[in-house]
């Protein structure tokens, strides 16, 4: 019976910031587990994308002076390159904001209301008076409804994690400027989740991949499904059908992305995208813990009511802590997969095998440098490495050809059993398995050449010697074929050393029983470099210093100490002149004197002051904080008033433009 293809997609990164060490316990997995299916005779599509929508970009591009955009092209370009030097190679990497996603987005949004599984509502929506705009996901915080914690717009992400629909979070404010949110009637579209409780409860038991998914998924069923609201109010996305003011919600149009993905790959090599979406393809989603309810229940549904294909399987994998600290970019327990990284000319190969090799794919990864030198040193550096560079190095000082000969029965038995319970390892996504079982067989590689002493048996029986020799041989070359998924450099660099011209991923994992190509081999070379400790260190504390940093940040916002206070410049300021801001119904733009020069403020104020009332005016300001941007002017210093109705400070009796306040 033909096998079916295989669609291997990983979640997408966001392109809000640059890659870390996050990231990367999905995508050097799933590489790896493509890899070595390839390797094992199947026919494997890998593809993936960048995220490109949704207000966490368009609240960093504002903050950043860039279009969304350009924001996301930058980081597209960004990963794209990190995941190359991580050896971590797609078949293709598209963006959801690319003409495809756009097209392939509002054709399946069109099949849902078709079918009936799209209907408007009515929603109160939070507005902010004072940038005088709608406040979707990002740009609104508050309360969460279910648990009290303080919550982003669309997520509770630091109580329950429970997903929030527009207008549901409490206490609501804008989080550019911290005005209280208003609550404004606007029609909004909504996703039938509610009816595909039993297509997902008949669906998710046989869903194949990592049982914490299938269960995590399950259990939110039997629960209940609430309907979600797929539509947000920005400029930024894809439109929705129909409605030119309203975009498709970000978690619609970025899993549609793995189709128009696949549609592209088809495009360049002329593959039938429509095998794995539409028919009987297997489709595989490699993917974070933390995003498992949107590819479980909110996707699967998705596609079968637009009449689609739902994923096969879905391989989820355990978080991440750095230092047993939980994994905070804020609080500084983060490890930039570049910075950190790869620009320090640290071996990607080393990182692919710890993050496969640490623990369970399903289990927490607690990443430390200590940690992480000492797997290279003990594993990589004097069991793997040993017994490949002295079997190298002992055929070549001894016999500078590969001995002919069979290969010991015992030995070859050893290479098949690693290589059953290698390939079971993989299907059934136990990584670390997988890798355990190539580092027994070195092991036994080692012990085997100690315990034989070739450079003593050559001296008294050289055909003994070679037999030892040929049989090690064997080893390292089934050795390179197996590790070659886990560390692409160092296996291509081995399989050079032994006589090979033709790339070692263009072998099957199983040739490792294949006697190994007879003829003269180079001189080897070492193939991993020990860590010492001042490497370490010095990695170690850089990531202290990060933290560091990030404690005094955190002190800065939360209270200040009378020297830190002394450090704001507030002065009495004079109105040289105040206009509207067109467009802007609440906005004045002002001139003040500061004293030593002229800045221009823009303040929330014309509802309570007559513009001509304030020219003339002492008020107060404070000078020295970072300019910022509201509704697209600069405001170069921030006008103090105190209460809901903006009652403007102002010095009791006259006193010069300039004058500090102490």
């Amino acid at each position: 019976m033909e096998k079916k293809p295989l669609l291997v997609t990983c979640g997408l990164p966001y392109t809000n910031g640059p890659c870390h060490l996050g990231h990367l316990r999905t995508y050097v997995p799933a590489d790896f587990y493509v890899r070595f299916l390839r390797r094992a005779g199947e026919d494997v599509v890998f593809v993936c994308g960048s995220d490109n929508h949704g207000t966490p970009i368009v609240v960093m591009a504002e903050e950043q002076g860039v279009t969304p955009a350009d924001l996301s092209r930058k980081y597209h370009a960004h990963f794209d390159d990190i995941f190359r030097r991580m050896g971590v190679l797609f078949d293709h990497f598209g963006m959801t904001d690319g003409e495809t996603n756009h097209r392939r987005t509002r054709s399946l949004v069109k099949a849902l209301q078709d079918h009936g599984y799209v209907y408007s509502q009515v929603i109160q929506q939070s507005y902010c008076p004072v940038c005088q705009r709608s406040l979707p996901d990002r740009y609104v915080e508050g309360l969460c409804p279910h648990c009290g914690a303080l919550a982003r717009g669309d997520e509770c992400d630091q109580g329950c994690g429970k997903h929030l629909e527009p207008g549901e979070i409490r206490k609501p404010k804008c989080r550019i400027c911290g005005t209280e949110a208003e609550l404004r009637e606007q029609e909004h579209y909504f996703f039938r989740l509610s009816a595909f409780r039993d297509m997902l409860l008949s669906y998710l038991p046989d869903l194949g991949g990592t049982s914490n998914a299938r269960n995590y998924a399950i259990g939110w069923v039997k629960d209940e499904l609430h309907d979600w609201c797929i539509t947000r109010t920005l400029e930024w996305g894809v439109r929705f059908p129909g409605k030119e003011d309203l975009v498709v919600y970000v978690w619609v149009d970025a899993p549609i992305g793995y189709i128009s993905f696949t549609e592209e790959w088809a495009g360049k090599t002329g593959g039938d995208w429509q095998r794995f979406w539409c028919r009987d393809g297997d489709i595989i989603h490699f993917i974070g813990s933390d995003i498992i309810y949107h590819h479980c229940i909110f996707w699967p549904a998705l596609l079968s009511g637009a009449g689609y294909h739902p994923p096969s399987a879905v391989v989820a994998s355990g978080m991440v802590k750095i230092d047993d600290q939980k994994f905070s970019k804020s609080r500084g327990y983060v490890v930039w997969t570049g910075e950190d990284y790869l620009d320090r000319g640290l071996d990607p190969d080393y990182l692919r095998y710890y993050l496969l090799s640490y623990t369970s794919h399903t289990k927490e990864l607690n990443f430390s440098w200590q940690g992480f030198a000492e797997r290279v040193n003990n594993e990589l550096v004097s069991t793997l490495g040993n017994f490949l560079y002295r079997s190298l190095y002992f055929t070549t000082q001894f016999f500078g050809t590969v001995p002919e000969g069979p290969v010991d029965p015992e030995v070859l038995d050893h290479i098949q059993k690693t290589l059953d319970g290698v390939e079971k390892a993989v299907r059934d996504y136990e990584f670390k398995g997988a890798v355990d079982g190539m580092m027994a067989l070195a092991a036994y590689g080692n012990t085997y050449i100690q315990n034989q002493a070739p450079w003593k048996l050559v001296k008294t029986d050289r055909a003994a010697a070679e037999a030892v020799i040929r049989n090690c041989l064997q080893l390292v070359h089934a050795l390179t074929l197996l590790m070659e998924p886990v560390m692409p450099g160092v296996a291509e660099r081995a399989w050079r050393m032994l006589g090979h011209a033709d790339p070692v991923a263009a072998h099957g994992i199983r040739e490792g029983l294949e006697p190994v190509k007879a003829g003269a081999l180079p001189d080897p070379a070492p193939l991993f470099a020990k860590m010492e400790s001042d490497q370490v260190k010095g990695l170690d504390d850089l990531l202290k210093k990060r933290v560091k940093e990030a404690k005094m940040r955190e002190q800065e916002r939360t209270g200040i100490s009378i020297e830190e206070f002394a450090r704001l410049d507030i002065r009495t300021a004079k109105v040289l002149s105040a206009e509207p801001v067109k467009g802007a119904k609440k906005l004045v733009k002002l001139q003040v004197d500061i004293g030593d020069g002229t800045r221009q403020v823009i303040a929330g104020i014309a509802e309570f002051y007559p513009v001509e009332s304030l020219v003339g005016k002492d008020i107060v300001v404070v000078v020295n904080l970072k300019p910022a941007k509201i509704f697209g002017l600069e405001s170069q210093a921030m006008l103090l008033a105190a209460g809901d109705r903006a009652s403007l400070l102002t010095p009791l009796s006259p006193v010069p433009p300039g004058t500090k306040i102490r």
